[in-house]
């Protein structure tokens, strides 16, 4: 397949050559905020999660697209994602599943990309220097460039309002009611809620009052992506349910309640995003394999009440809080997976608990 050379420019001026690859933008340039992803594999999960909303992936792993796109593998009903850089994509996949390439799908869902990138390379500047801002594309060398120099980050963004659901939506059955904030919440969260739960999936800016017009036994904190220091608001609706009704938060959710309970964010340099990183569980001392996708992380001993229960292995950072007198809990990191490890989706169970027994220490 022959394919338009193209150009990948940081904000830093750091350049890399490849080809443009999926959707062709009219404009022939994509701006965001790049990051790198580690998995092996779940490409198509990677893809579709909210939480990459105004960010750009650049996979680790050099080929991608290998077992094609199935609509099982969804996570959202469309990508949310910048732009994606790979070293190689494959325009023969071969699985069972596939209902047919992953170019197909990026043209279809209209998310450009760039290949032939020397993704190594790459990888190790976001690690020294942190995730930067920057443009790609198959447009004029000066437009790309210009692009890249007013290309903007996601710190103090409200990403969320663009991602959540615009009305609520059920799921499930059961005897237990949840209401699910929707901050870009990834379809693989709603399908182990509704194995456990009557669901009600609810738009970001639903309030507490309607939270408790709905008879809520319980409130799940979805991911999402952006600066939880933007989120005022949201944090306000967390703040006025803690206490009233048992609470778990993952990742973006994980925040807004830290940020309840007093505590504060700042930003990782690169953030965690891939499906490898060693959590260790504080009150047991079991080690899990986490899958991970933030840039935001609690700011230690920021909290005014609760405790830190889990951490990354990696670098200390807070992977888990929880308050016995707030019935809450809540991880960094994504125990629905999808993609990754299956080690820690006891978390949903550990909810389930909490509803039934009304006590973290039950749980």
């Amino acid at each position: 397949m022959i394919r338009p050379c193209a150009l990948l420019v940081l904000s830093d001026g750091t350049t890399f050559e490849g080809f443009a690859a999926g959707y062709l933008a009219d404009d022939g340039v994509t701006t965001g905020e790049f990051v790198f992803n580690t998995a092996l594999s779940g490409y198509q999960e990677v893809i579709t999660d909210p939480s990459y909303a105004g960010q750009i992936i650049a996979f680790t792993y050099p080929h991608i697209g290998n077992y094609g796109v199935s609509p099982l593998d969804d996570e959202a009903l469309r990508p949310w994602c910048r732009g994606l850089v790979m070293r190689d994509l494959s325009d023969l996949p071969s699985n069972w599943r596939s209902v047919g390439p992953l170019e197909g799908f990026l043209r279809q869902h209209r998310v450009p990309a760039i290949v032939g990138i020397d993704t190594r390379r790459l990888t190790r500047h976001l690690r020294a220097h942190g995730a930067l801002p920057g443009a790609f594309g198959h447009a004029e060398e000066s437009v790309v460039r210009d692009a890249a120099t007013h290309a903007k980050g996601t710190d103090g963004a409200d990403l969320v309002t663009a991602v959540s659901t615009p009305t609520a939506y059920e799921s499930g059955a059961g005897d237990v009611h949840v209401v699910a904030f929707d901050y870009g919440i990834k379809t693989t969260m709603v399908r182990q809620l509704g194995e456990r739960f009557r669901v009600t999936v609810v738009p970001s800016s639903t309030s507490a009052k309607e939270v408790r017009e709905l008879g809520a036994d319980g409130v799940f904190l979805s991911n999402g992506p952006g600066d939880p220091a933007a989120l005022a608001s949201n944090v306000a609706v967390v703040t006025q349910l803690l206490g009233t009704v048992p609470i778990f938060g993952i990742c973006l959710g994980h925040q807004l309640l830290a940020s309840a309970l007093g505590g504060s964010t700042f930003k990782l340099p690169f953030g965690h995003h891939g499906s490898n990183h060693p959590v260790k569980d504080l009150s047991s001392g079991r080690i899990e394999i986490t899958a991970q996708n933030h840039n935001y992380a609690v700011i230690p001993d920021s909290l005014e009440r609760g405790i830190v229960s889990h951490v990354n292995l990696n670098d200390g950072v807070i992977e888990g809080i929880s308050s016995a007198q707030d019935r809450c809990f809540s991880v960094q990191y994504h125990p629905e997976a999808g993609p990754g490890p299956h080690d820690a989706r006891y978390l949903f169970d550990r909810f389930e608990s909490l509803l039934r027994h009304g006590s973290l220490e039950r749980a």
